[in-house]
């Protein structure tokens, strides 16, 4: 009887090491996360109809769970039925975790199983030019906030001409409330190492590099070994796959500096610079890394492309709505009944999302609003909820997808702490090389504080107008998009909480 545990970090810290110590048995294996946080430690055990799961485990649950599985398993009270049949995860259409709780993360034999490799075959069959065809008529936009489209970035730096090109994977997944990099990372790694692959060979590069934040210790750990494995098999170094091209990468890690996610920061951190944000252009597809062209993407952007490659463009655009196409995962966290990752084509609403998917909050109080898109992003609130989740859609109430994180919030939560928090962020983690951002935020968390201390209506009503120009002003003249968006949880927060600053009505809208 096979028995399935998760090694993923979240379920190894709630105690799956001690489950599976308790376990003690050899028939147990260590696979990566299905993402449904809210059960985990979620043990799996294979049945003639399928996998059932019990969960949440303790290490004291496991002997009447052993005990359960000699005669009625589904009578044990944290019996979950067959895995595969929950109503959260049957719904979702998994294309990027399609592998998610079923295969061993450094398993290569596993990940051939179910697919892997077969998009870095395809390429190395079809040449360049279709692959990066391929990327391109797929719709697939980058995954880190910006949905810039990727098949042109991949255009750019192959037409490019110079001697050595770069690939770099921004893993500094620093959004609060996002989660799914990790995840990627830890349980589907070769995924990642294929999908750098395909676009090395692509675009010319011979060399990448994966950077990764510092506090994703067992990531780091996990990609080490899996380029090891990939290396000894042929998937890296002189010659990629059969294809008689040379590419091969490397781990570095960050030192915590949130700015590094912005890819011209996270270059210079990467050269072994402070992480200062760059003034563009020229853009990192021209002048990048070492100032050579460099192909720049996000972890859920790389892990995207073997699949479009082993399926084609077609099957990936026939996921989504309108210029969103594909997949995303949506993260779920803040106070949330089932935390996890849900994986959806876009279009579905930010309703079906928190109270469908997610359960409503864990408090159990009314929901009061959704930070939707990072510390940065927009506060939705209920009204709201029915926008479908699509790149436009969001942009038209003043939000943003971003990474897909969804932190969500009850009816006690102070807005206007929350929007001094924001600029308070921005203030720590600018990298100062703009005014509006560097001086900006500063500045709108002594506003915020003079606000919330006015002993009048007018005095408040003047300090929100003042602090609407404030963020007008970093949005707009802002080097990048740390202080081109600190103002979107601000003016949402003003715009939809006024009383929560005191307000009788918001003056973020005059």
């Amino acid at each position: 009887m096979s028995l399935y545990l998760p090694c993923d970090s979240l379920a190894r810290a709630v105690g799956a090491d001690e489950v599976a110590l308790a376990l003690a048995s050899p028939d147990l294996q260590r696979t990566s996360s299905r993402g449904l946080y809210w059960l985990e430690p979620l043990l799996e055990v294979d049945t003639p109809q399928g996998r059932i799961g019990f969960g949440p485990l303790t290490a004291a649950d496991v002997p009447s769970v052993l005990d359960a599985l000699q005669g009625e398993p589904s009578a044990h009270p944290l019996a979950l039925g067959l895995v595969e049949e929950l109503p959260y995860l049957k719904t979702q259409q998994r294309l990027l975790f399609a592998r998610a709780g079923i295969t061993r993360p450094l398993s290569l034999d596993d990940y051939r199983a179910h697919g892997g490799f077969e998009g870095l075959n395809r390429a190395v069959t079809i040449g360049g030019d279709e692959t990066a065809t391929a990327v391109f008529d797929s719709g697939l936009r980058g995954r880190g906030g910006a949905a810039f489209p990727a098949g042109i970035k991949w255009r750019t730096v192959r037409a490019t001409q110079a001697a050595q090109k770069y690939i770099v994977c921004n893993a500094d997944e620093g959004d609060s409330g996002t989660f799914a990099d990790r995840m990627l990372m830890e349980g589907d790694p070769f995924l990642l190492i294929e999908g750098m692959a395909i676009a090395g060979i692509t675009v010319g590069a011979s060399y990448g590099y994966i950077y990764v934040r510092s506090e994703y210790p067992q990531a780091v750990a996990t990609l080490r070994e899996a380029l090891d494995i990939a290396r000894a098999n042929g998937y890296l170094g002189a010659n990629v796959g059969g294809s008689g091209l040379a590419f091969d990468m490397e781990v570095r890690v960050g030192a915590g500096a949130y700015i590094c996610g912005e890819e011209t920061a996270l270059l210079d951190s990467l050269e072994g610079k402070r992480g200062i944000v760059r003034a563009k252009p020229p853009i990192p597809a021209l002048k990048g890394l070492f100032g050579l062209p460099t192909l720049v993407h996000n972890v859920l952007t790389l892990a995207s492309v073997p699949l479009i490659l082993a399926k084609g463009a077609q099957f990936y655009r026939d996921y989504g709505m309108g210029r969103s196409l594909g997949t995303m995962p949506f993260q779920l966290a803040g106070n949330i009944r089932h935390g996890g990752l849900v994986e959806r084509a876009f279009g579905l609403t930010l309703r079906e999302l928190v109270e469908g998917y997610g359960g409503g909050t864990a408090s159990g109080r009314p929901l009061k609003a959704a930070q939707v898109g990072g510390p940065l992003g927009a506060w939705v609130p209920p009204a709201d909820f029915d926008t479908p989740l699509d790149y436009e859609a969001f942009a038209g109430i003043g939000a943003m997808l971003g990474h897909g994180g969804v932190v969500v919030a009850d009816d006690s939560l102070d807005m206007a702490h929350m929007a001094r928090f924001a600029l308070q962020f921005c203030a720590e983690e600018s990298c100062g090389k703009c005014t509006p951002c560097r001086i900006g935020s500063t500045r709108g968390v002594e506003v915020i504080d003079r606000m919330l201390a006015a002993p009048d209506q007018s005095g408040r009503d003047e300090q929100a107008i003042i602090l609407k120009d404030l963020c007008d002003t970093m949005q707009y003249g802002s080097l990048c998009a740390l202080g081109g968006m600190a103002p979107f949880p601000v003016v949402s927060a003003l715009k939809h909480f006024p009383a929560d600053f005191g307000l009788q009505s918001s003056e973020a809208d005059q």
